[in-house]
């Protein structure tokens, strides 16, 4: 028991200086914990607003506009975590769109990521947010995932690698969070399936990119709604504790996914679950009785707030003591980076030649008119309405993008589902451009009130003062009620994988009257486009492009930029490529065979493979060399020429093959690196690969090893690339 006496409010910015100056966190921590009430303890542990008013606040004034506060003690200066969602940017405010994660994973780029990190940490602080919650690396096996768009590939080592970016740039201001913890990437059925997967694959396949980004130094880390093994994420204690704490040695706080991420308070906290998000809701409820009659332990509740105030300790000093002003949010240099990052994103998967020489890049000087054609050519699509969306102050379209690029230029436009009528104007214009895809009602985070209302999920909340308030907020109808950020959306895994049926008439009606129909895919992962991607010269995945957007597709369509973005993930020729997919599972095994493991594995060839994408220039590739680095890395020497006439960028790609053992042959994504190079010039570079994805899970000393012998390694432009470079090594015992 604490002593009942008041201290300074500064001993939270004594003890700041205290670890500033050397001293451990967790030691002092603990004498910070020493200071505290039981009460102040075990509010700690969740969230600091009582759960209906938040709930009110989230579903009639929207989601997370200021900071969501969590173990605040006003009475010793700590400030607890102040909470900010993302990840495409801040949610709080009218702060800067960028692009969606996976557009950004589709540059390649980890040092932009970096940038953009940054620039997310300092809206946030700016804001007064402490915590950004926005590092998404779930692995999107299926591409119908609903929320793929939040994440940025089906690779665990570009997973990994921008998770790790992305922490770096945003821990220069605030505590970076890593989610959602493990196996999550199902939508509809989030709350209630269980994932089963062996250890082998956990570790090696659907595990390592967190692993990675725990390395970076992550403050916290999310756990997922999904249950895993039988156990809920938020209550699992061999991946909170046995994985996350014990191999890993993870230092930082874990916190729950909101309102439904656990569903036992006291197992929770056993488990290694330190905050309750986002609200004073089951914890509080429950763990002070639980306490008194010996189901909880107050030595769990020290663990916990321990860890909780270390956390907050070791931020705090590590940034600068004071804030960025407010005026940074959503400022020109930062609207300049999300126009960057669209630009540098889009992957150009098609460029045939008409009359002689490629559709792309457009010529300015030769456009009299421009058909731009399509419901989402005007429509401001920078993602889902969920728990990701950001207020941006302003989004340009693709229309007002082509507007403002080509002013001399008549550009005509039609929204109409009417092919005769899209046809029609391709006709009587010098190019049609089409704008196809989805929206957030297609596919995103799965905000349908009803589910809110689910018996399992009521048996959550604790008991509401105002009955007549919880009934209507949680037992409506959805027909009644606004959705958790009030825009009536439910988004959800995506229904289908092609584009809409009118799309694909619109698409062939326009390319029979055009034959400069370039066409413009608007979506988060892979789109089939088997009916229609020959019938066009021009296909570029253009994806949720955020607030700059417009003028970023103008920046590529017209060669202004580049054409440099790649695919971080492979697009199949046919359904029947991808493991299966039930939305409304209840249970399912996750095995390795996605992506384009998969085609590998069944033989067939991808429509675009993983790493594809073609540039306004070209380039060639010359040698490849490999050593041992570290114990788990390799240096990876290539030459990389710009054979073309236009400056452009260059993704080296480094993939390896196992030549013996019980998957020899299989191929894994080690390593990438961009060049940039004007034409006519080469460079030799050094790319850094790691050679954990070549590794095997022991069971007996539970870890991945990397077993000696032979292996391959490729240098190319996309996995299984024809004028791959290749060169072979013997790894010794490591």
């Amino acid at each position: 028991m604490s002593r009942d006496v008041t201290f300074p409010s500064n001993m939270y910015g004594k003890s700041v200086e205290e670890v500033r100056a050397g001293a451990v966190a967790e030691v002092v921590a603990a004498g910070l914990y020493a200071e505290l009430t039981d009460a102040e303890r075990l509010g700690l542990l969740d969230g600091d607003q009582e759960f209906w008013p938040g709930m009110q606040e989230f579903f009639e004034e929207g989601y997370n506009l200021r900071p969501i506060v969590h173990g605040a003690v006003p009475r010793l200066g700590i400030p607890g975590l102040r909470f900010s969602d993302g990840p495409r940017g801040v949610v709080m405010g009218n702060s800067t769109a960028f692009p969606v994660s996976m557009a950004r994973g589709a540059t390649w780029d980890v040092g932009l990521e970096e940038r953009i990190g940054e620039v997310i940490g300092a809206e946030a602080r700016a804001q007064g947010a402490n915590f950004f919650g926005g590092v998404c690396i779930n692995l999107p096996r299926h591409p119908a995932w609903g929320r793929a768009q939040e994440t940025y590939g089906e690779d665990p080592v570009v997973l990994g690698e921008f998770g790790a970016a992305l922490t770096r740039g945003v821990q220069r201001h605030v505590m970076a969070c890593a989610k959602h913890y493990a196996l999550n990437s199902m939508e509809n059925a989030r709350f209630s399936v269980d994932v089963t997967c062996d250890d082998a694959t956990l570790h090696e396949v659907y595990l390592p990119h967190f692993r990675r980004v725990v390395e970076e130094g992550v403050s916290a880390v999310m756990s997922a709604y999904n249950s895993v093994n039988g156990e809920w994420c938020g209550q699992n204690e061999p991946l909170l504790t046995g994985v996350l704490r014990d191999q890993w040695g993870f230092r930082g706080v874990v916190v729950s996914d909101f309102v439904w991420g656990l569903r036992d308070a006291v197992l929770s906290l056993r488990a290694g679950l330190d905050v309750e998000e986002p609200f004073r809701q089951q914890r509080a409820q429950l763990l002070a009785s639980a306490l008194v009659e010996g189901q909880a332990s107050w030595s769990d509740v020290e663990r916990a707030g321990v860890r909780i105030l270390a956390t907050q300790l070791r931020h705090a000093a590590s940034v600068d003591a004071t804030a960025p002003a407010r005026d940074v949010v959503a400022s020109a240099e930062h609207r300049a980076l999300a126009r960057e990052a669209a630009a540098l994103s889009m992957v150009l998967l098609r460029n045939e030649p008409v009359d002689g020489a490629p559709v792309l890049p457009l010529s300015a000087a030769d456009l009299g008119s421009i058909a731009v054609i399509g419901r989402l050519a005007d429509e401001p699509g920078t993602g889902d309405h969920g728990s990701s969306d950001v207020r941006a102050p302003e989004v340009v379209t693709a229309l007002e993008g082509l507007r403002a690029a080509l002013p001399g230029v008549d550009i005509r436009h039609t929204a109409a589902d009417d092919p005769a009528e899209a046809a029609a104007l391709a006709a009587a214009c010098d190019v049609a451009v089409i704008v196809a895809g989805f929206t957030a009602e297609d596919e995103g985070e799965f905000v349908d009130p009803e589910a809110f209302g689910r018996p399992e999920l009521r048996a959550l909340y604790p008991p509401a003062a105002d009955p007549e308030l919880a009934e209507r907020l949680v037992g409506a109808p959805a027909a009644d009620q606004k959705s958790l950020v009030g825009s009536g959306n439910v988004g959800g895994d995506r229904a289908r994988l092609t584009l809409r049926p009118v799309d694909e008439d619109i698409i062939r009606a326009c390319a029979a009257a055009n034959p400069r129909t370039v066409v413009a895919v608007r979506a988060a992962g892979a789109v089939l486009m088997e009916a229609w991607r020959e019938s066009v010269p021009g296909v570029l995945m253009a994806w949720y492009s955020g607030m700059e957007g417009g003028h970023a597709l103008a920046d590529v369509l017209l060669g202004n930029v580049d054409a440099t973005g790649r695919l971080p993930f492979s697009i199949p020729t046919d359904e029947a490529h991808l493991p299966a997919f039930d939305p409304d599972a209840t249970a399912i095994t996750y095995d390795r065979w996605f992506g384009q493991r998969l085609l590998d594995r069944l033989g067939v060839q991808a429509a675009y493979p993983l790493g594809f994408g073609l540039s306004y220039t070209t380039f060639a590739l010359d040698g490849a060399d490999a050593e041992v680095d570290q114990a788990e890395t390799l240096r990876v020497t290539t030459t990389v020429r710009n054979t073309g006439d236009r400056p452009g960028r260059h993704v080296a790609q480094v993939y390896g093959v196992r030549l013996d053992g019980d998957r020899a042959g299989e191929r894994a994504l080690l390593g990438f690196t961009p060049v940039h190079l004007q034409p006519g010039a080469s460079q030799t570079i050094t790319i850094t690969a790691s050679l954990r994805p070549l590794g095997r899970w022991t069971p007996d000393t539970q870890q991945l090893r990397i077993p000696a012998g032979p292996i391959r390694i490729e240098v190319a432009a996309w996995s299984g690339d024809p004028a791959r470079q290749r060169t072979e090594l013997t790894l010794p015992e490591l």
